[in-house]
């Protein structure tokens, strides 16, 4: 029989773990705050009693999605910006490597907190991915991990499968990947916006409250309200996601009522720099002025008692002030995304009150460089579910002769995959004429260099599911000339008017985007060809689209009224079949040019 801890030791050795690791180990780059003129950032007086203020660290990051191996490409880099205004690119992320930075960060800090703003799981490489994000919450655990908010990915295989993350267990359908059985997570996720629909209660805690000795500080965990537009009608069944703001405000209520002052919200929703690099100074225009986006609404409205918030979801790195209600500033922070930067920021705790002083808050990105030694225990994690993926993971699926990159507003990657549903689509209906794919489904890029003993240009079975984690089926539907435009104006209005998402196309379907109108008017309805011929509104189009799309998902409600469905493999099967029927080591793929949609600034 597999092994088993009671779940009792369980607390207990979690327990332990909490005190150790506030006891504390960190980084000689530490932030000090600017305590107030009496105060002092020592725990003791010269009486050998605590002091009135007392600096507590708070480490934080988000949208790691499984990312334990150092990410390939563009997505194990980040942008830094110099002293005389150039930028430079530094290789960045690696769990073993967040590991080592995290540790050496909290040395010398008796008072520390490590953080997370959700998506710690989903779309996540095969490492992970393939044994269904448990090597993520072993890591998790032994990063000491305090605590996190659920982001939207945490649904991707619905609540059920999120409350085994949480408490342990093998998976129901697939059992144990080891003679060991799952433990769960050490950590809280925190949901308290998520409600089961029948009992109208949190699915997870709404809150959790850290605490030592006689400091302690209340988080609360909320994802964004739009969860269900970007999930699978499947994995969010039975759920209700609640206002943001609402649910934050109710909960420090709650804790403000048991006596907790301090409070920090873990927001999985963000917002879009002014700058791209990491140590972009947010707030030079002026408090609030380098960032914008959902994040600044909400932050805005939240109530004053909340002291900071961690936030993600957009995958861009910020530490931004941002007024609260009374107008007073208050620190948002993002880590970027895949563990490729950790947050520190300092919290100054005033035992007189129990509250932040927050004119003391200070907070800056790090770059989880990979110059420092490997963790380990990392090592060894990742060594152990390497031998159980490599046997899948390990075999090659086709060649590519450069990098194909999965960035910009039509991507390379994008067209490539678009080709790969369009060719399958032939195979199922040889009707199929275009195949449509989301940008969001896209996680990464190929790159010719080798990641590991397989060969420059040789794409293997694992980094496509890197690609394409989702599982997703290919799916046939057909759509009418004048659905097919109102589904490309979509890509810039509606649900996508503030945040637009432009579909990457399959060979043979172009238009022009017009950025310099506004709304739907941006697709130019005129310039829409398929294979040359103008679109015919009343022509019956067979399209296809992976199943989230199919389904409305993303903001095209209207590709979810598509008829005479047919439902095929999964995505990643028809990218491999495509790469397969179409390179070889002597005749690779070349990056295709993106070049169907004229873009006009």
């Amino acid at each position: 029989m597999p092994a088993t801890t009671p779940p009792q030791d369980r607390r207990r050795r979690r327990t332990t773990r909490l005190l150790a690791a506030a006891a504390g180990v960190a980084t000689a780059g530490a932030l000090a705050a600017a305590l107030p003129s009496a105060a002092s950032a020592d725990e003791k007086t010269t009486s050998h009693k605590p002091g009135r203020y007392q600096d507590v660290q708070l480490l934080s990051f988000n949208d790691l999605h499984g990312n334990l191996e150092p990410p390939a490409g563009s997505s194990g880099r980040v942008t830094e910006l110099q002293a005389d205004g150039t930028t430079k690119t530094v290789e960045a992320g690696g769990i073993e490597y967040l590991a080592t930075h995290l540790r050496q960060a909290r040395e010398g800090h008796k008072y520390s907190v490590t953080a997370a703003g959700g998506d710690m799981v989903g779309a996540s490489p095969l490492l992970s991915g393939l044994f269904h994000d448990e090597p993520t919450i072993e890591a998790l655990n032994k990063l000491e991990l305090d605590v996190t908010s659920v982001g939207n990915h945490e649904f991707d295989e619905g609540a059920r499968e999120l409350a085994r993350l949480q408490k342990g267990g093998c998976h129901p359908t697939e059992g144990c990947y080891t003679d060991e059985e799952f433990e769960g997570a050490d950590f809280p996720y925190l949901a308290a916006n998520v409600l089961d629909e029948k009992t109208n209660k949190p699915v997870l805690k709404p809150y959790w409250v850290w605490k030592k000795k006689d400091v302690k500080i209340g988080f609360i965990g909320v994802t964004l309200e739009g969860t269900p537009d970007i999930v699978s009608a499947e994995g969010v069944k039975g759920l209700t996601f609640k206002d943001e703001v609402e649910t934050i405000n109710k909960y420090a209520k709650v804790l403000q009522a048991q006596g907790v002052k301090s409070i920090v919200a873990l927001i999985h929703e963000g917002g879009f720099p002014a700058g791209t690099a990491y140590n972009y100074d947010c707030d030079a225009p002026g408090p609030g002025d380098g960032i914008s986006g959902p994040i600044v609404d909400i932050a805005k409205n939240v109530t004053p008692q909340v002291d900071a918030l961690v936030t993600g979801h957009t995958h861009a790195p910020y530490v931004c002030t941002v007024d609260d209600p009374a107008g007073k500033p208050r620190m948002v922070t993002s880590a970027a995304s895949f563990g490729r930067l950790y947050t520190d920021t300092t919290l100054t705790y005033d035992r007189w009150t129990g509250d932040i002083a927050r004119t003391a808050v200070r907070s800056a990105n790090h770059v989880v460089t990979r110059d420092v030694p490997k963790a380990p225990d990392m090592t060894e994690l990742i060594g152990k579910w390497n031998a159980l993926a490599a046997p899948i993971g390990n075999r090659p699926i086709g060649y590519i002769s450069g990098d194909i990159g999965n960035t910009g507003t039509e991507s390379p990657l994008g067209d490539l995959i678009a080709d790969a549903q369009l060719a399958y689509g032939k195979e199922l209906d040889p009707e199929t004429d275009l195949a449509l794919m989301n940008p969001g489904g896209i996680r990464a890029p190929l790159t010719y260099a080798a990641k590991a003993a397989e060969g420059d240009g040789v794409v293997t079975y694992a980094e496509g599911f890197t690609v394409q984690p989702f599982a997703n089926t290919v799916n046939l539907q057909d759509i009418t000339g004048a659905q097919l435009i109102q589904i490309l104006k979509e890509q810039v209005s509606g649900a996508n008017a503030a945040a637009p998402k432009i579909l990457q196309v399959s060979s043979g379907l172009t238009y022009t985007l017009d950025l310099t109108k506004t709304g739907a008017d941006r697709v130019v309805t005129d310039s829409i060809r398929l294979n040359g011929a103008p679109v015919d509104p009343s022509a019956v189009y067979r399209v296809a689209s992976n199943s989230f799309l199919a389904g409305g998902g993303d903001g095209f409600p209207t590709l979810g009224q598509g008829t005479n469905d047919l439902v095929g493999a999964d995505d990643l099967t028809a990218l491999e079949k495509y790469l397969t029927a179409n390179s070889s080591p002597a005749s690779p793929i070349a990056p295709p040019k993106a070049d169907r949609i004229t873009i006009v600034k």
